[in-house]
């Protein structure tokens, strides 16, 4: 039986590339010195993209290959991805959810106490000798005692993000698409609205043209002075020129960041801050999980060939059920 074609479109973990390579001709699109002729050769024979993080699949590269069946994401976010117009060519997408559900939200947990408590200012602080020099590091203006978090996004992560601030006794609350009546919270329509109402924002929504720029200035001033920003979702939900500025005025009292607009490049103004924590997109970024992550990725084209259908496909995917 011939074997099976399947496009890679950057680099990827050994977990995913081994079992790929094991199964499949597999095709690195980044290594090829002629994309257009590369494609030209090979385009006819793709069944499969495996999408390596922080690459694009739109729909001229698709169009490029006649035989695509299904696009599988390393990750839970796929907005690099025109799932739209694959999903109305028949054409599957899928991404890994779930199994770094639990991880992103440790993460997100940790960027926040880091932020609130200005924990790693007062670690810098420490290192420079300043302990020892100047005595003890000033008390923290902020704490979790008496703040309220408005979650943006209640999905699965959010909602894990909501049960560890539960063991902390915060009062939550949320805004999404469409209020969950299963769940415990408070739901504001308007996000404004919560921000003015609560004292930490946190944003945990998926990146794509309905969520561009979701927090901007007007958000921001309503969170007000007293008030912290959390980004583990994506940095284009944010304008992030509207943010540096709240931040350098005072507008809003801190930010804690894990994801940016132009990833791996980060505003020279947000690095000098120092009442801002910045950290390099790791919300899922340990060994257990990413082995995971990678394993579902390899799943899902494996398991689309064998029964038609792959084990996670996205909301936009034909023949969903």
């Amino acid at each position: 039986m011939a074997r099976r074609h399947v496009l890679m479109t950057g680099p990827m973990m050994r977990t995913v590339t081994d079992q790929l390579d094991a199964a499949f001709d597999v095709h690195k699109l980044w290594e090829a010195d002629d994309r257009e002729a590369f494609l030209g050769d090979i385009g006819d024979r793709i069944e499969a993209i495996a999408v390596a993080p922080h690459t694009t699949v739109d729909s001229a590269l698709m169009e490029r290959l006649p035989g695509l069946k299904i696009v599988s994401v390393f990750g839970v976010g796929y907005d690099k991805v025109d799932a739209a117009w694959a999903g109305q060519h028949g054409i599957y997408v899928s991404n890994t959810p779930d199994v770094l559900t639990e991880e992103v939200a440790d993460t997100t947990l940790g960027l926040l106490l880091m932020t609130v408590r200005q924990l790693s200012e007062s670690e810098r602080y420490l290192r420079k000798g300043l302990w020892e020099k100047e005595g003890p590091f000033p008390l923290t203006r902020a704490s979790l005692r008496d703040r309220r978090v408005g979650i943006i996004g209640l999905g699965r992560i959010g909602k894990a993000i909501a049960r560890r601030l539960d063991a902390f006794r915060v009062p939550i609350v949320y805004h999404g698409r469409n209020e969950q009546p299963d769940v415990p919270y408070g739901y504001y329509p308007r996000l404004v609205d919560m921000a003015r109402d609560v004292d930490i924002l946190v944003a945990v929504v998926p990146g794509g043209d309905d969520t561009a720029h979701l927090i901007d200035a007007e958000v921001l001033d309503a969170l007000g002075p007293d008030g912290i920003f959390i980004n583990v979702g994506r940095g284009s939900i944010v304008d992030e020129d509207a943010l540096i500025t709240a931040l350098k005025d005072r507008r809003i009292m801190s930010a804690g960041l894990d994801v940016f607009a132009h990833e791996p490049k980060v505003p020279v103004e947000l690095t000098e801050m120092e009442h801002v924590v910045l950290l390099p997109h790791v919300g899922s970024a340990s060994v257990h999980t990413r082995a995971r992550m990678g394993q579902l990725c390899v799943d899902n084209i494996v398991t689309y060939f064998e029964t038609g259908k792959p084990v996670t496909p996205v909301a936009e995917t034909p023949l969903r059920g």
